[in-house]
């Protein structure tokens, strides 16, 4: 390649956000000598945002070792990457190689006596162990300084990171709408190109997490939305890390994309998984439980429960949820009872973050298995939590919890109302499978009002949501709730379903499970579900002989 016009082409991928392009060119150009430092620095990031993190930090450290060469008109920039490079090993959990190249950012500014963006930077560290202490008066302080020193220099980087660290600091200290606008306002600068890709990802994650504590799914679905399109538009960028694919996977999971958020959290394992000593791949196993544990996988799921307590994340309340699907009652609810009382009520701040979960699964287990009385007491709790929050989410938690108490305690007509509010709540924040199961309550408060077609109407409607999303327990429960609302009706035989009838019909015809997906407007892999479920009623293992099962018995 000539090295001119390779330089061109390198520069000019740079330039429209080509990185895997820019990627490919510079290294072949690096290693025959032909970079200089800004190339090399295009380099650096171009690694790191393809996702070749280790091979980022040796560029970045030659990167560093160049600007310190050129003498004082080097330093800046010097102490510049020893920051980038201080941060990417605090991403990566190397704590104290972080620490030292931020050590010697530090030295480096104070050895030559410059007053520059960078020290902005120095502060950041700073803020956030004071925020993680709870010491918010001096995090406060400390991130209102680093966003005085980004107004000074005008440095776009520096002025997310200030908005970034006082937003974070307003949440946890409960003045959530002022939190959020400066969240929003470091978000805008992301999305508007106004940062580099690296401060790009770190702030898209902090948001994500700050919206997580507060209980702002929607914001954060809105936030995921607008950055997949800024990232759709840069080939081969991958900004996102661990902790990060993780809330990613639960958001992908809120609005229903339940394979989109399989695939996401898989590939935070895998990613994880090069990082052995790093805990966030506990986080990663309980999100990859809860979803097989939704989707029916239960002996998956468990052991996903299992790898997550391994790694230091307790397995609760998922796996308390899981027992209740096993039918191991009385373990789920001395689960739940057990992880409410290490929260206590009063115990504040991450405490009430940790709780609220628990009491939604404490709720579930208490009427499941006709404890009343300890679902009515975790239900008040929550609608005061949902009070104190200010949150739709935890709102639309609170009233759905409220009717189910009251449909249980068999004041039907009471729950309905209510449950018809809680629904439009979940319709609003657009999350299909909380607002699929209560259509299921509102289905039973109205067949026990007598109205059997309302209750008809509203289970089938839940079920096709069920069956679109994969939640094969939710979809078992409909079925049986239509199977008791139409007693007199013929069962089909050999006890199928009226979904695994209609897959066998087609499968009789020859049809495979992408066509078979087509027609019913399910996933692949429901059909799947479906076909293993019926074989195993049925007592056949082949297509053909589920086939010839049809002809015998006039489902062709």
């Amino acid at each position: 390649m000539d090295v001119q016009s390779g330089l061109a082409e390198a520069r000019a991928a740079w330039e429209r956000r080509a990185w895997l392009d820019a990627y490919d060119t510079l290294r072949a150009l690096d290693a025959d000598g032909h970079l200089g430092v800004a190339d090399l620095e295009r380099l650096a990031m171009a690694a790191q945002l393809t996702g070749r993190d280790a091979e980022a930090l040796v560029v970045m450290e030659r990167v560093h070792h160049l600007h310190l060469d050129r003498g004082v008109d080097g330093t800046a920039r010097a102490a510049r990457w020893a920051i980038w490079l201080g941060i990417l090993h605090a991403l990566a959990g190397s704590h104290a190689q972080s620490g030292g190249w931020l050590s010697r950012a530090g030295r480096i500014l104070d050895d030559a006596g410059l007053d520059v963006a960078e020290r902005g930077f120095l502060l950041v560290p700073t803020g956030l162990r004071a925020l993680s202490r709870g010491d918010l008066e001096t995090a406060g302080q400390t991130f209102a300084a680093v966003s005085e020193v980004a107004r000074r220099f005008n440095d776009p980087d520096l002025i997310v990171m200030g908005l970034l660290g006082r937003g974070q600091t307003a949440v946890a200290a409960g003045q959530m709408q002022a939190g959020a606008a400066l969240l929003d306002e470091s978000m805008v600068a992301v999305t508007t190109g106004d940062v580099i890709p690296l401060i790009a990802g770190i702030a898209y994650c902090a948001v994500i997490i700050a919206c997580r504590d507060a209980f702002d799914r929607q914001r954060a679905r809105e936030w995921t939305t607008a950055l997949s399109r800024w990232c759709d538009d840069q080939q081969g960028l991958h900004p996102f890390r661990g902790q990060c694919l993780v809330h990613r996977s639960e958001i992908m999971q809120f609005r229903g994309a339940w394979e989109e958020a399989l695939t996401e959290i898989r590939e935070a394992c895998d990613h994880l998984s090069r990082r052995p000593e790093d805990p966030v791949m506990g986080m990663a196993r309980y999100q990859e439980a809860e979803l097989l544990r939704l989707c029916g996988e239960l002996d998956a799921a468990e052991e996903a429960y299992r790898e997550a307590s391994a790694w230091g994340r307790s397995p609760q309340p998922g796996l308390a949820l899981l027992r209740l699907a096993q039918g191991r009652n009385d373990e789920a609810m001395a689960a739940v009872n057990r992880v409410l009382d290490q929260h206590p009520a009063n115990g504040g701040g991450d405490a009430v973050v940790k709780r609220a979960p628990v009491l939604t699964a404490a709720i579930e287990v208490g009427l499941a298995v006709g404890d009343r009385a300890a679902a009515e007491r975790a239900t008040t709790e929550l609608e005061q939590v949902a009070e104190d929050f200010g949150s739709d989410y935890l709102r639309a938690a609170a009233v759905s919890a409220r009717g189910a108490v009251l449909l249980a305690a068999g004041d039907a007509a009471a729950a309905n109302a209510l449950l018809h509010e809680a629904f439009d709540c979940w319709q609003r924040l657009e999350a299909p499978y909380e607002a699929a199961r209560v259509r299921g309550l509102v289905a039973r408060a109205c067949w026990e009002m007598g109205d059997l077609d309302t209750a008809t109407m509203e289970v089938e409607a839940a079920r096709a949501t069920f069956e679109q999303l994969g939640a094969a327990p939710d979809l078992a429960a409909m079925d049986a709730m239509l199977a008791d609302m139409d007693g007199q009706g013929e069962p089909a035989p050999g006890g199928l379903t009226p979904r695994e009838v209609e897959v066998l019909q087609l499968v009789a015809t020859g049809a495979s499970n992408r066509e078979v997906a087509d027609v019913l407007v399910i996933s692949e892999r429901t059909v799947a579900r479906h076909l293993s479920n019926l074989f195993t009623k049925l007592g056949v293992s082949t297509r053909s002989a589920a086939t010839a099962w049809a002809y015998e018995h006039g489902l062709r």
